[in-house]
């Protein structure tokens, strides 16, 4: 009798360590799971910086926001021929049958500062090289009040031996400074000095300059928690072009979703080209021509920050 007590009692208290080891686990994963969503939503202790746009592109330009360490930008960029005017309408759908451009680019962040871009276009098969490196950040307790992120990139068109005798006609060059301010929850602003270069003029005709600088400017009004309005438009300081009818500064309206993983922007612009190179050397559509056209971009973030 005596050893069937014993052995009830160590039964019992076997079951109580159990459980007790059993609770305590619990216990653990829930307070670790309760830290990791604290620190998924807290910004105190690792960042103050402002987001000021949603997305790394916009319609005409970039943005100051930058790729994350480790993340990779995959971008789809295209626009559709003119909607009005003599190359559109409604024999080809408002622009719809004809491609004026396309870009396809992955955006990579060595860090969160630092990023590396590859990407080509289909005018002049423009493959181009880009670095991109935010200088400084805007705070949210205004002890920066705005952001500068600086851009360099190189451009090469590999085809056209006609058009490009040497090698060296073929580079063009395009460096940015942008500053950027978020003034409100609804409203963000950006002014971007730019320079271009091409070693062989765009177009190539008498009297266009190689080199020229020129100025954009970029609004995004947010209209919901994933939706805003943008608007973007540059001028290239040129004698060549102000003095030249057929050219016009690239003006773009968009609008631009988030959902998830993806930032999806439908657009309207004059501007043919998509690279900066491209459509600051060279737009001549006009909207009163009815020379503008529907276009979108899609950019899918893919995370290889595998420790997390």
């Amino acid at each position: 009798m005596k050893k069937y007590l014993i052995l009830l009692v160590l039964l019992t208290a076997s079951n109580f360590l159990i459980a007790q080891t059993t609770d305590t686990a619990k216990n653990e994963k829930k307070a670790s799971s309760m830290d990791a969503l604290l620190d998924s939503v807290s910004t105190d202790n690792k960042t103050d910086n402002v987001v000021i746009f949603k997305a790394t592109r916009l319609v005409l330009s970039q943005s100051t926001e930058m790729t994350k360490k480790k993340n990779l930008n995959f971008l789809i960029i295209h626009r559709f021929g003119d909607a009005g005017g003599a190359n559109g309408g409604g024999k080809l759908y408002y622009g719809l049958d004809d491609v004026a451009d396309v870009y396809i680019g992955f955006e990579y962040g060595v860090s969160d500062n630092f990023n590396i871009d590859i990407g080509r276009t289909t005018i002049g098969g423009l493959a181009d090289l880009e670095l991109k490196y935010a200088l400084l950040h805007q705070k949210s307790d205004n002890s920066s009040p705005i952001a500068i992120t600086l851009i360099g990139e190189g451009g090469v068109r590999p085809y056209g031996f006609v058009t490009y005798p040497t090698f060296g006609d073929r580079l063009s060059y395009f460096g940015q400074v942008i500053f950027a301010r978020k003034f409100s929850s609804a409203f963000s602003l950006q002014i971007a000095p730019s320079y271009v270069r091409d070693n062989l003029p765009m177009p190539d005709v008498a009297g266009n300059e190689q080199q020229f600088f020129s100025l954009s400017g970029t609004g995004v009004l947010k209209v919901s928690n994933h939706m805003g309005i943008i608007v973007d438009y540059a001028h290239p300081f040129s004698s060549f072009r102000q003095h030249n009818s057929n050219f016009s500064d690239p003006l773009g309206f968009g609008l631009q979703m988030e959902t998830g993983g993806h930032v999806f922007t439908i657009n309207f612009t004059n501007a043919r080209a998509i690279d900066e190179i491209n459509y600051l050397s060279d737009t001549e559509s006009k909207y009163s021509k009815g020379q503008f056209r529907i276009g979108f971009t899609i950019s899918r973030i893919f995370d290889f920050n595998h420790n997390k």
